[in-house]
Formats: structure tokens, sequence, C-alpha cells
């Protein structure tokens, strides 16, 4: 028997499983121990094949491969710690409801705890953030094929978000060229390789059925909070909400245009808080709220009843209100709970909300990040797409921006890391094939900064703005002790990427002025490659504004 040539078929079966469940796109990283996967999914004509040098970028590009396709994405990697590098894509899946199936090569189990080299504990080592872990045997014709593609079914069958680790332990050789060996146990499957569904159909979707009283709640004083869901369903919780009269407070990541601009802001002003008191129920659409004052109100109001609307298990309240979690796509939801034509019950809210955006746009001549942040709507390219980072710059534009309603927007607010930030950018660029703006801070692309690798193949106009206020300038915003800040929070980097730019060779700018951004992103937008433009700001100046903009508004 051929060791390597069979590894080769029980590497294909897996592979060929995972067509079955909807993966077209597949990431891999280099290594020896996962030839097997690796010339299995070369083989594969359905996989669109994506490759990176490091480990923890790559599993970034698949979250942001995920989040645009919908699409379950997979991952290969060689064994050791190239597995631990894509810990915390797989966390930020867990809370953000990406589909990623992780293969992770391994060596086998008697070179396990032995000393043999690049061999670790592999299975379980992601403890229980994984949706589902599968811990395959050695490759052995003993056991039949059909029990193989079955695990794997069942295992996706399950996965509504989140990601499947299946550890796959290849013995050596893994090097060779195929012949029969294991012919006869891999046609046991018969014309299984010739259809296009699973072996086993397992389908086990939950979803809250619709609330029997809603004709009764739609008749109240109700707030929508709008969190993260899709362009199409921003646009529908919009006129949802404009149709019961319902304020809605729509989050950076909404897609619902944001119909009461500022919203962190003017929720600072006791005024707007007090007529929020009087709603008898808040419906919450999507998760992953990002302005602090929303956070704030959300976790001190108390309606009658809240509920919360997401097709991602759990709670999704750490205020722990009384009330509904139901589980369900938010654009199911909608249709399945029609509004009632009602009059806004809300008065003081709009004209704060109106006052706040006046008092911003008064601001906006100023060349700095929170001038940038109002700005961003006037720069987002035609029939685009958003990429926010973490840190400072997305509360900036959750607070100071309106983006048109239904303009995708994609950003990692789960667990709000600035790891694999340029890497799931451009995650987001290839499977959205749309010219795209992504806006970082200058530590987050210094963090994934190897991910400029990734950005030389682009498939349209790809804009990449660093805006360098030189450190962790939300540092500023919290009550961080003065004395110790900047060597150990902020910690200012004092550096350029001109350098970054030219060694990845891709064109870069400093613009100095509204009007020089403005000619680079013109030329920017019409070539599918990519460009870096940097934006040096004084250290303070953005967070600042935005205090001095919460006080302002908060006296109106």
């Amino acid at each position: 028997m051929s060791v390597s040539a069979f590894n080769r078929r029980w590497a294909a079966v897996i592979l060929e499983a995972l067509t079955r469940h909807g993966v077209r796109h597949i990431c891999i990283a280099p290594g020896s121990r996962s030839t097997p996967l690796t010339l299995a999914a070369a083989e594969n004509a359905t996989f669109i094949h994506h490759t990176h040098f490091d480990e923890r970028g790559l599993g970034h590009l698949a979250l942001g491969l995920a989040k645009v396709s919908k699409r379950p994405v997979a991952v290969i990697v060689t064994s050791g710690t190239a597995v631990a590098n894509l810990y915390p894509a797989l966390i930020e899946a867990g809370l953000t409801g990406e589909k990623l199936i992780l293969l992770t090569a391994d060596r086998p189990p008697e070179l396990i705890d032995c000393g043999a080299n690049q061999a670790i504990r592999q299975p379980g080592m992601f403890a229980s953030h994984p949706a589902q872990t599968l811990s395959l045997p050695r490759p052995t014709r003993d056991i039949p094929a059909s029990w193989l593609v079955s695990t794997i079914d069942n295992a996706l069958a399950a996965l509504h978000g989140g990601a499947v680790h299946i550890n796959c332990p290849f013995a050596e050789p893994l090097y060779g060229e195929p012949d029969d060996t294991g012919l006869a146990w891999q046609q046991r499957l018969g014309d299984w390789w010739q259809d296009h569904r699973p072996w086993l159909n397992a389908a086990r979707r939950l979803e809250s059925d619709p609330q029997p009283d809603w004709h009764f709640w739609r008749q109240k004083r109700g707030v929508v909070v709008a969190g993260r869901m899709s362009a199409e369903e921003g646009k529908k919780a919009a006129r949802w909400a404009q149709t019961l009269g319902w304020p809605l407070i729509g989050d950076v990541l909404s897609q619902t245009g944001q119909p009461l601009p500022c919203a962190d802001l003017w929720l600072g002003n006791t005024k707007a808080v007090s007529e929020l008191e009087q709603a008898q129920i808040v419906v919450q659409l999507g998760s992953s709220l990002t302005g602090k004052r929303l956070l704030q109100w959300q976790a001190s109001c108390t309606p009658e009843e809240y509920w919360i609307v997401d097709a991602i298990d759990g709670r999704l309240d750490p205020a722990h209100h009384r009330g509904r979690r139901l589980v369900a796509e938010v654009g199911d939801w909608l249709e399945k709970h029609p509004a009632e034509k009602r009059q806004p019950w809300c008065t003081a809210v709009p004209r704060l909300a109106q006052q706040a955006w006046q008092a911003v746009t008064a601001r906006r001549d100023a060349f700095g990040e929170a001038q940038l942040a109002h700005r961003i709507s006037d720069y987002l390219p035609e029939q685009g797409q958003l990429f926010v980072g973490n840190s400072l710059v997305v509360r900036l534009i959750d607070a100071l921006a309106q983006l048109p309603a239904g303009y995708p927007v994609y950003s990692n607010r789960g667990a709000s890391g600035i790891d694999g930030l340029l890497s799931t950018a451009a995650g987001v660029q290839r499977a959205g094939a749309r010219p795209t703006l992504a806006i970082v801070g200058d530590l987050s692309a210094l963090y994934d900064l190897n991910a400029l690798a990734l950005l030389r193949q682009v498939s349209a106009p790809f804009v990449l703005i660093v805006v360098n206020n030189n450190g962790g300038q939300i540092f500023s915003l919290l009550p961080t002790p003065r004395s110790q800040r900047e060597q150990f929070y902020l910690m200012p980097q004092n550096v350029r990427f001109a350098h970054a730019a030219a060694m990845f060779n891709l064109p870069y700018h400093c613009p100095r002025s509204w009007a020089e951004l403005e000619a680079a992103l013109a030329d920017a937008w019409r070539a599918p490659a990519t460009t870096v433009i940097e934006l040096v700001v004084n250290d303070v100046d953005g967070a600042h504004t935005l205090q001095q903009l919460l006080a302002q508004v908060s006296q109106l």
C-alpha cells in the first residue's frame, strides 16, 4: 500500500464533501504535513484558491471572504504553531457568525508528546470557541469512506455560524506519485462523486416563530436599534421603522442610512434620553453595537419588552433585559412582522440629531481624522464597499458620519481586535469583486503589515487609507493615567508607511489637504490596483474633536 497515495484519496473525500456544503473559496498556507489536503484542493476544480504565507493573516482573509460571500470558507494549514495562528479569526467568526472550516494537518498520534519536531497537541486546542470540532483518525482503509463523508456532513449541517475545526493527522510519506491505492475504497461512494448533494442531509436549523402578539406591540411607542446586518436588510429595517413611526438608532454597520445621524453625540443629551424613556418596546435588529453612548443607553433603558433579532445564537444582550431573544435572519423576521403605518411619536430626538449633524458639519474644513470620518460618504466608490478598522476610526465614523442606506459596510466588530484587519479587507475585496475603500489606524496597519502582499492581488480598485495619529489614540478617550499613557497605552512608533508600500510595489500618497486627498482618490479609482494613502494627522485632534462635540451637543 502506498501511504502517500491513500493520504491523497482520504483528503480528496474530505475536500469533495466540503463542496456539497457551498464551499467555493479555499485559503492555503505553505506546509509539508498538509500536502495531502493542499494537493487534493488543487485538483478540485470547484475551488477558488487563495494563498498566504502567514496563517494568522490567512484566517482573516478567509473571514473577509466569508463576510461577503455568505458561504463557508475553508482554510488549510500545516501542523504546529501554524494551527495556533488561526485562533483570532476563529474567535471573531464565532462572535459575528461567518462560517469557517479549518482543516489543520497534524502528526499521527505516535509522534505526539515524544519530542518529535513540529508536533503539538492539536485536538481540542481551540477550547470552546469552535462551533464544532472533529478529530479525524489517521487515514486507513479499515474505516469506510462513507463514515468519513457522513461525519463531515453531520458537522457542517450543524454549522450556523462560527468555525468547524477538523484536525487531520497524516503519516509519512507525504509525497509520491498517485497510484491505484485506495481506489476501491474511494469508489464505494458510488455515484456520489457525480452528484452535487451531501451524502448525509441533516437539516437542523431552528428559527423563532412569528410573534403572535406583534399586532399588539406594533401599536405601542417603540424604538429600533439597528446593529450589524446586510445592506438589503438595512434598507428594509429603515423603511420598517419609518412606517411604524419609531425612531431608528443606526450603528455604523447597520447600513440603514442612519436616519438620525450622530447618535453617539445626541444620546449624551438628557432631553433625548428623557424622550426615549417613553418607549414601551425596544426592538434591536442585529448585534455588535459600536457607539459608547448607545451602549450606555442600551444598558440603562427599561422598556416593558426588549426584543433582539439576529441569526446568531446566544443572548447577545450584556444588559440582560426582560424580553425576547429571537433567532432569525433580520430580513426574514421583518417580513413576518409587518409594520403598521403610524405617526412618529418622537419630536425632540429628530431635532437633536439634526442639530448634532450641523455641529459636526461646521467643523468639516479642518484637515484631521474626525473630519475624514464625517466626510467619508463623499469618498465612497460607486458600486463599491467600505471596510472600517477598529479602535478610534470606527468610533469616529459611527459618531460623525452618515453612510448611504444599503451601502455595504464591513468590519471585525465581534472581538473588536486590531489583528488581521488588512487581511480581512483583502478577503472582502476578493469576494465582493467591487471597488473597496478600507480605513485603519497606524497601529492596526503595522500589526498586519505583511497583508500588503495580499493587496497586490485585487480585481477592482482598492484604496487603503492609513490614518496615522502616531499610536493608539483611542486611549486618549479613556481615563488612562496621563503619566503612563504614552509609554504603556499609546505606544507611538513614529513611522511612515511610504517604505512599506514601496516594499510591496504599491502606489503611495501622503496628502496634506482635502484637495490632495481627493486628487489621489480620483486616480486610485481608475485602475484595478491597490493604492496606499497615508493621512498624517495631529496626535490627539481626533479624540479631542469628538470630546468637544459631545460636550457641545449635550448642552443643546
